[in-house]
């Protein structure tokens, strides 16, 4: 599962990487007020000169594009714990590339696992890598207009449904890094230390979760 983590650049420092142009503002100063509305921006032609790694990236249909990156996480079903994370350039296709990464080295065991994912792992690559890795693709269907590449011989098994069920416990992994752990916004610039800070925040996370564990453990 990912989450975006908002860089610590403003919409205004977004600028032509030829340098063709300041954003047209109203009034004068260093932070007068951009206005940029019908401008068309995008990675390929601007960059940010406050943190050139973020991308600009909206999470879904009618959102407010940001500049940020992805921070992703990889949680353990029987006591949620996040068993690792990362972070990555912001875009489409980072989730599914991530996810893989993180589940490649606990794939090769004796016994297949299974992975919980939402609809946006529905996608036929993804679930035949995982395939390919030994582990089970529990992944929500997405059908919406499409057909899934989840089918019978996964949804058909009990565990599918009870892994729909779990998967969903990364939200509060995720509410937790953002809100108490403050990287809903980062206050670093650059991939690299924006990265460390979403780990140590991962890791963070399970040091407060550890004392109910074992409190309901005794």
């Amino acid at each position: 599962m990912a989450q975006l983590v908002e860089a610590w650049a403003s919409m205004k420092s977004f600028r032509p990487k030829d340098g063709s142009g300041e954003p047209p503002a109203s009034g004068g100063g260093r932070n007068c007020e951009a206005d940029f509305h019908g401008q068309k921006r995008s990675n390929e032609t601007h960059a940010s000169t406050t943190d050139p790694e973020a991308r600009l990236y909206r999470k879904g249909p009618g959102k407010e594009a940001k500049l940020c990156f992805m921070g992703h996480a990889l949680m353990e079903n029987r006591n949620g714990l996040v068993v690792d994370a990362c972070l990555t350039e912001a875009n489409g296709h980072a989730e599914r590339i991530a996810a893989l990464h993180m589940i490649e080295p606990r794939a090769d065991r004796p016994r297949p696992i299974t992975l919980g994912a939402d609809k946006a792992y529905d996608a036929e690559d993804f679930v035949n890598e995982l395939r390919s890795m030994n582990a089970t693709p529990h992944v929500a269907q997405n059908v919406n207009g499409r057909s899934s590449a989840i089918d019978g011989r996964t949804t058909r098994h009990g565990g599918y449904a009870v892994s729909q069920r779990i998967r969903k416990r990364i939200e509060e992994a995720f509410g937790w890094i953002k809100t108490i752990a403050g990287q809903e916004r980062t206050k670093l610039r650059g991939r690299e230390r924006v990265g460390w800070a979403f780990t140590f925040a991962a890791a963070a996370y399970n040091l407060a979760r550890l004392p109910k564990l074992l409190e309901a453990s005794s």
